[in-house]
């Protein structure tokens, strides 16, 4: 039976490193640090052969898909942006400590203006199952996405196996997973195979 390979890559930094910020829908470009780990990487030979490119249309995946894909048609799929963290987005820590409705969020509420995380997974899934049904129906087998850690941690924490909790699937920049998908496991529920870390 036809398998389908997927490379699920995280991109590379778009912050200072040490930095901890809230980015999520803000469009940032990679660093020029991050610039030099992808190439690092991709010098080292980690990165798989990718028939076709999917990337979260925000500027940090699409350059990290550059690096390593040179040439190649990328496709961007919306629905694969990171999480929207409303009146928190591209603040720190420090900065909302004192804020109540950032200690409601941290206990499992939604960020004002923002997403909860019940609805970026759900979001998350959708785009990336979508994307998987149109990637069998045109018989690609091996495809690579850039996307966001937090959209790396809601597609598996739903679709992986072995099935493991949310913040288990954290994933450094530049690196990621390689998922294999079996048509007739992936139509009776989403769930493919973690074959192992990028």
């Amino acid at each position: 039976m036809k398998t389908y390979k997927i490379h699920l890559i995280r991109h590379g930094l778009e912050k200072p490193e040490g930095v901890i910020r809230y980015v999520g829908k803000t469009d940032l470009p990679l660093t020029a640090r991050g610039k030099e780990q992808i190439k690092a990487l991709d010098n080292q030979g980690i990165y798989p052969y990718a028939q076709r490119l999917y990337s979260s249309p925000l500027k940090r995946c699409v350059e990290t898909l550059e690096i390593i894909y040179p040439e190649k048609k990328i496709t961007t799929v919306p629905g694969l942006c990171e999480c929207d963290f409303g009146k928190f987005e591209n603040k720190t820590a420090e900065e909302l400590k004192d804020d109540p409705a950032f200690s409601d969020w941290l206990s499992g509420g939604c960020p004002p203006g923002g997403e909860s995380t019940d609805d970026f997974v759900k979001r998350s899934v959708v785009a990336f199952a979508k994307t998987v049904e149109d990637i069998m129906k045109e018989g690609v087998t091996d495809c690579a996405f850039c996307l966001h850690g937090g959209n790396i941690m809601a597609i598996l924490s739903v679709c992986g196996l072995p099935e493991l909790p949310f913040n288990e699937w954290v994933c450094a920049p530049g690196r990621g997973y390689t998922l294999r998908i079996t048509p007739s496991i992936w139509m009776r529920g989403y769930k493919a195979e973690v074959l192992g870390e990028i």
